[in-house]
């Protein structure tokens, strides 16, 4: 009989516990020392009561996480210690004016095209910076743009077909280069809710931003750097050279992404595409996809009749390897250590609980890395494994999978003893069934048919039911990162999800066999290419339905209140332990109503926008060179005049209105324009506004 009570799950705890030390630890700062001595006491503490109160033990054990979560942050947060000091500082050397680098490379960048000249970004590391006054000894991150000119023979290449140019000596890894380069400081669009570009190019070793031609641009003599990084960065241009190789241009730049992380030849707006039909996770590399290669591994051993042992082994191993090369960052390594922690449970016969998984992956990463916590990617990715292992697969294990069981030896009516008497009865009616039709089909298929049907049924239903379960738990973290409710999500992934199955397994073989030959490759290349067009279209019929003239694939909503937040956090809490527990099925059911109905609340009422009533406010919003300024009556009207927007010259996809704008608008929950003025017809003034009125309601036409 199934052991009804809970399963235990102590790693879970432990790293949500660390992460509200985290979160506590970055808005309560205290001196690291406090920190370190309450981690003792409460570790005594907890180590007394163990015989004694367990309870209150396992209380106090959770509190020695926190303080740990806060430890950790602080100590992290301090800034490092400084080198010898420079009588030149570096914000001094970035006004603009050329100055020459001596630098070797961090990272590689491919070369796309961007009108007459094609453009890649790289980022270095200076070991000297020269001015007319002397060379001086500065140790800096820059990320460097670097312009060349395009063959004539190239011109033809566009967005949809761009150049492919595999690093060389400008850009390969380790290299030593001489630049003369124009440097600046970044800088954030410092709106409230805008994105922190300033601390994502810190927390990646990047101080400036620089531009050169490639003409300025002169190979030294040496080597600098790490040879493991170095042949990570060699197996991975060549994939993405094969890829390019294997697939037409349109194919590959998706292929990149979907099985190599490789974002380089992505446009903007099959990103956009991507979110508003709720499939981003597909474009890029995330859990998902090495799961799924995982699997595929796995699966091919066994049929060899590998060791179940080894075939787990090697699955890891090529796992690792596999997240090693892609190196996209804490999704493909969450997935990559809890695929780690579930199989070494399998071979060491212990209970395999992927709610202890998530908690071990989730504690690696955040122990390695304490501000991953803040970032979208990683809030996303674990919380959907979270829903899927937490509150959807206890769910399925007491729902259908008993009866998928049951399909098991169907023709086998002593089998029937080893299952609950409810799929006794259910395979006893499908015998029934089979023999009505064994004189249509004969005895084998009369048998089979049934059970292939009712497995596709059950496949079907836990598809629909995780998928949706899926877009409802993660409402609020769209709405709270990116404003958008992905109404499609469901559909899409019904059939993105599938093929996605397909895709991965026939990408990797077909790149594999590509290096031994083309034309064994082609079965592969052909099934993974089907599948990516499969994805592709159903992405793009799906974000472009319209009903009444609205984007049913793209609601915006605002930024979720605090009355919102901590219903969503508690809804899911009481999900979960309701789906663990499962002792009162009422209990689950109401729990899982409540998270479709959260999530109906997030996308449909619309919050109160952060408006003062009875004053007039003039808001100019930053939008760098250009203008853009919100006007709001003490009637509440809104009127916005100009919306920024990015001269046609620099061949970027960046929308302001889109990403800046209308960003800080529905940040402050105003979803509603009256008035639209554009001053004159200059592209940093009107460039962003259709962006601006095709996200917002509109009360009047635009005014000129």
């Amino acid at each position: 009989m199934r052991d009804s009570r809970p399963p235990r799950q102590p790693l879970f705890w432990a790293a949500l516990a660390f992460s509200l030390g985290l979160w506590a630890g970055e808005r309560a700062w205290r001196p690291p020392l406090w920190w370190a001595i309450a981690v003792v006491v409460f570790f005594l503490s907890s180590s007394w009561f163990l015989t004694r109160r367990a309870w209150l033990a396992k209380a106090l054990s959770l509190g020695v996480w926190v303080l740990l979560g806060a430890l950790f942050i602080q100590i992290r947060s301090q800034p490092p210690a400084a080198d010898q000091p420079s009588p030149v500082s570096l914000l001094s050397l970035a006004d603009g004016h050329l100055v020459t680098l001596t630098a070797h490379v961090l990272r590689e960048g491919y070369a796309r095209a961007a009108g007459p000249r094609s453009v890649r970004s790289i980022d270095v590391e200076t070991e000297a910076i020269g001015i007319a006054d002397g060379n001086w000894p500065i140790k800096s991150g820059v990320r460097l743009t670097i312009y060349d000119k395009v063959k004539l023979e190239d011109r033809q290449a566009t967005s949809e077909n761009p150049i492919i140019r595999l690093p060389d000596h400008l850009s390969q890894y380790g290299s030593r280069l001489h630049i003369r380069a124009k440097l600046h400081p970044a800088r954030n669009y410092r709106n409230p809710g805008a994105f922190d570009y300033e601390g994502y190019l810190r927390d990646n070793g990047i101080s400036l931003l620089g531009s050169a031609e490639a003409a300025d641009i002169e190979p030294l003599a040496g080597f600098s750097g790490s040879r493991i990084q170095l042949w990570r960065t060699r197996v991975h241009a060549s994939i993405v050279a094969k890829i390019h190789q294997l697939w037409p241009a349109p194919q590959a730049s998706l292929m990149d992404a979907m099985v190599l992380g490789e974002e380089s030849f992505l446009r903007n707006a099959t990103r956009t595409e991507y979110q508003r039909s709720g499939t981003y996770h597909v474009l890029v590399v995330s859990g998902m996809n090495l799961s799924i290669l995982a699997f595929a591994i796995f699966w091919v051993l066994r049929q060899f009749r590998v060791d179940p042992a080894i075939a787990a082994i090697a699955t890891v191993v090529v796992s690792f390897a596999y997240a090693f090369v892609v190196g996209v960052g804490p999704p493909v390594w969450r997935a990559a250590l809890m695929l780690a922690t579930y199989l070494g449970a399998r071979l060491l016969y212990r209970g395999r609980n992927m709610m202890n998984a998530i908690g071990a992956a989730a504690l690696g990463i955040l122990i390695v890395n304490t501000r991953a916590l803040f970032g979208a990617s990683f809030q996303l990715t674990f919380l959907a494994v979270f829903i899927i292992a937490g509150i959807g697969s206890p769910i399925l294990e007491r729902t259908t999978l008993p009866y998928a069981r049951g399909l098991r030896l169907l023709a086998l009516a002593s089998y029937d003893l080893h299952v609950p008497p409810k799929v006794a009865q259910f395979r006893l009616d499908l015998r029934l069934i089979a023999d009505r039709l064994k004189r249509f089909i004969g005895a084998r298929l009369s048998v089979a048919v049934p059970a292939i049907f009712m497995r596709v049924a059950i496949g079907l239903t836990e598809l629909i039911f995780i998928s949706a379960l899926m877009q409802a738990g993660l409402a609020l973290l769209m709405a709270y990162h990116f404003h958008r409710a992905t109404t499609m999500g469901m559909p899409a992934n019904l059939a993105v999800i599938p093929l996605t199955q397909v895709l991965m397994p026939s990408a990797a073989a077909a790149i594999g066999l590509g290096y031994l030959s083309i034309t064994l490759a082609k079965p592969a290349i052909w099934i993974s290419g089907w599948a990516l067009e499969g994805i592709a279209g159903t992405v793009h019929w799906l974000g472009g339905t319209h009903l009444a003239g609205t984007s049913l694939a793209d609601l915006r909503v605002a930024l979720p209140s605090l009355a919102m937040i901590l219903p969503s956090i508690a809804v899911l809490m009481l999900a979960m332990l309701a789906a663990q527990g499962f002792r009162k099925r009422w209990l689950t059911i109401a729990s899982v109503a409540l998270v479709f109905a959260v999530a109906i609340w997030i996308a449909f009422i619309p919050s109160r926008p952060h408006l003062r009533p009875g004053l007039m406010e003039m808001t100019t919003i930053d939008v760098g060179q250009g203008d853009s300024i919100l006007l709001v009556t003490p009637e509440g009207r809104s009127l916005l005049i100009d919306a920024g927007g990015l001269p046609q010259w620099m061949h970027s996809d960046f929308d302001l209105g889109e990403q800046v704008v209308s960003s800080y608008l529905w940040n402050r929950g105003i979803d509603h324009l009256d008035v639209v003025v554009i001053t004159h017809p200059h592209a940093d003034h009107l460039g962003g506004m259709p962006a601006v009125i095709d996200s917002m309601t509109m009360s009047a036409p635009v005014a000129e």
